[in-house]
C-alpha cells in the first residue's frame, strides 16, 4: 500500500506540472496571433461612425471589458481564477455570445459523433484482427495488407476521399453540415434523417481509419499469445481448442482496451479534422472558427477541454494500471 501511495503521489504532481504548463500555453499561443480582435469587434460595431472619439471610447469600453488592456500577468491570473469558475468569457467572433453557450451546442456534435465511431471502429477492427490471426492463410493476406493502408492514410486524407467519392461524384450523401441549411433544429422527422444523413461521412472516416489501427494490433497480439507455452501445453492435455482460443483472445485483448479508453479520454479532441472538412457542427468547426476570427477566448476553451481530457484519460490509465499490474507499479517507483 505504502508503494502504491507513492506510485500515485508521483502521478499526481506529473499531472499538476503539465497542467500548469498546459495553462500557460494554452493562454499565451493564442495571444500571439497577430491582429487585435478587439479593433475587429469595434470596426464591426461602428459602422457608419465618423467621430474618431466616439470609436476610441467604444475600443477603451470593450478592451476593459475584455481584460486587453492590462499587463500580460493579470490578464493570465484573471483567465485561470475565471476558468475555475466555469467562467470562459465572451467570444470575441460572436460577441456578445458567451463561451460556454458556444461549448454546450458545439461538444454534444462532436461526442455524438466520436464516441460510437470509436466503439464501433473498435469492435470491427478487434474481430478482424482475430480472424486474420486464427483462420490466417488467404483471410490474413487481405486483411493485413487493407489495414496497413489504412491505418496509414491520415485522418483528412480518408475524410476527402469519402467526400470526393460519395458526396461530390455519386452525391449520395451531403458535402458538409450537421444538418440542411433550410432547416431548424427541432425534433420532427424531416430534421432527424437530415442528421442521420449529414452523420454519415464524417462517422464513416473516424470508424474506417480506427478499423486499421485495432485489426493490425489485435491480429499481433493475438499470433503472439497462440504461440505461447501455455497454448501449447493446452493443446498436448487435449483440452478443446475452442476454450483455449477463449482464452488466448482474452489475453491479447488487455492492450486493445487499453487503447479504447485512451481513445474515448482523447475523443474531444479526435474528431478535429474530420468536422473541418465536412464542416460538421462541433468543435472542430468552432475551433475554425475561433482561429480564423481571432477569438481568444474560445480557441482557449477548446483546446484547454482537449488537453485536460487528455491529461484526465492518461492519469487515470496509469493509476488503472498500477492497480492491475505490481510491476508497472514497482518500476515506476523505484
Amino acid at each position: 500500500m505504502k508503494g502504491y501511495r507513492r506510485y500515485f503521489l508521483n502521478k499526481l504532481l506529473w499531472l499538476l506540472v503539465t497542467a500548469v504548463f498546459a495553462f500557460l500555453l494554452n493562454f499565451t499561443l493564442p495571444r500571439l496571433m497577430p491582429g487585435d480582435p478587439v479593433a475587429a469587434i469595434v470596426s464591426r460595431l461602428a459602422q457608419g461612425m465618423s467621430n474618431s472619439t466616439g470609436m476610441k471610447a467604444v475600443y477603451e469600453q470593450y478592451a476593459t471589458q475584455f481584460g486587453t488592456n492590462k499587463p500580460i500577468i493579470e490578464q493570465f491570473f484573471l483567465y485561470v481564477g475565471n476558468v475555475f469558475k466555469g467562467n470562459f468569457g465572451s467570444s470575441f467572433s460572436q460577441f456578445p455570445r458567451p463561451v460556454i453557450d458556444i461549448l454546450k451546442s458545439s461538444i454534444w456534435w462532436t461526442v455524438g459523433l466520436q464516441f460510437p465511431a470509436i466503439i464501433v471502429g473498435w469492435i470491427i477492427g478487434n474481430i478482424l484482427g482475430v480472424l486474420a490471426a486464427y483462420i490466417r492463410k488467404g483471410f490474413d493476406k487481405v486483411i493485413m495488407p487493407v489495414s496497413l493502408f489504412i491505418s496509414n492514410l491520415p485522418a483528412f486524407g480518408m475524410a476527402v476521399i469519402l467526400l470526393v467519392i460519395f458526396a461530390v461524384d455519386l452525391k449520395w450523401f451531403p458535402t458538409s453540415g450537421g444538418y440542411g441549411f433550410d432547416l431548424i433544429p427541432e425534433f420532427s422527422w424531416r430534421f432527424i434523417w437530415s442528421v442521420i444523413v449529414h452523420y454519415q461521412l464524417p462517422f464513416w472516416s473516424i470508424v474506417l481509419i480506427a478499423i486499421g489501427g485495432q485489426a493490425i494490433g489485435m491480429r499481433s497480439m493475438s499470433i503472439y499469445e497462440l504461440n505461447a507455452d501455455y497454448v501449447k501445453y493446452a493443446r498436448f492435455l487435449g483440452i478443446k481448442d475452442r476454450k483455449i482460443v477463449g482464452y488466448v483472445f482474452r489475453n491479447a485483448m488487455l492492450p486493445q482496451i487499453t487503447g479504447l479508453a485512451l481513445a474515448i479520454g482523447t475523443m474531444v479532441g479526435g474528431a478535429l479534422v474530420a468536422e473541418i472538412i465536412f464542416s460538421y457542427p462541433g468543435l472542430g468547426t468552432t475551433l475554425l472558427t475561433a482561429i480564423q476570427g481571432q477569438d481568444y477566448p474560445l480557441i482557449s476553451a477548446v483546446t484547454l477541454i482537449i488537453t485536460v481530457m487528455v491529461l484526465i484519460a492518461n492519469f487515470t490509465l496509469e493509476i488503472i494500471y498500477g492497480l492491475i499490474d505490481p510491476r508497472i507499479k514497482a518500476a515506476q517507483s523505484d
